[in-house]
């Protein structure tokens, strides 16, 4: 893709999509990810390549890129209606809560201090864990929704 700026002046000129009439609907679909070829049949443009072209004038890949969860929601939404893979449907939705407002991946990790969970143990309940290795019951509610869980004995 060439990474030059393109004349606007002159874009705007020669558009067919900048003069369109539902230029506005045009520019919502490509950043909402509807296909550029679905685009041009629905808008009457001749081709995908007016889309393209338009997007990178204007900088609307950036907004789309920002925009990849609703790419994921079409793939989340649509899991009913086609045949796929259950894993498919379960990484798309990984991915969808992955990723913040801004279209940004986030990495969530959570961290458990043992020695604040060993803190909160009755003494009884630290002689059962050091004889049996048993957690408490309402230790499931903290280590339960860690990577990994826990095992109880």
């Amino acid at each position: 893709m060439n990474d030059k700026q393109p004349n606007l002046g002159r874009h705007k000129r020669n558009c067919t999509i900048c003069s369109h009439a539902r230029r506005q609907e045009i520019e919502a679909d490509f950043v909402a990810w509807r296909s550029p070829i679905a685009i041009t049949g629905e808008y009457g443009l001749r081709d995908r390549s007016t889309v393209y072209r338009h997007a990178h004038a204007l900088g609307l890949f950036t907004e789309r890129q920002r925009n990849v969860r609703a790419a994921l929601e079409k793939i989340i939404e649509r899991a009913g209606d086609v045949e796929v893979s259950a894993s498919a449907v379960v990484s798309a939705v990984q991915a969808y809560a992955k990723i913040n407002a801004n279209g940004r991946w986030v990495e969530r990790s959570e961290q458990v201090n043992v020695t604040d969970l060993f803190q909160r143990m009755t003494d009884e309940e630290l002689t059962r864990y050091a004889s049996e290795g048993i957690l408490p019951e309402w230790a499931e509610s903290v280590l339960g929704a860690t990577e990994g869980g826990y095992s109880r004995a």
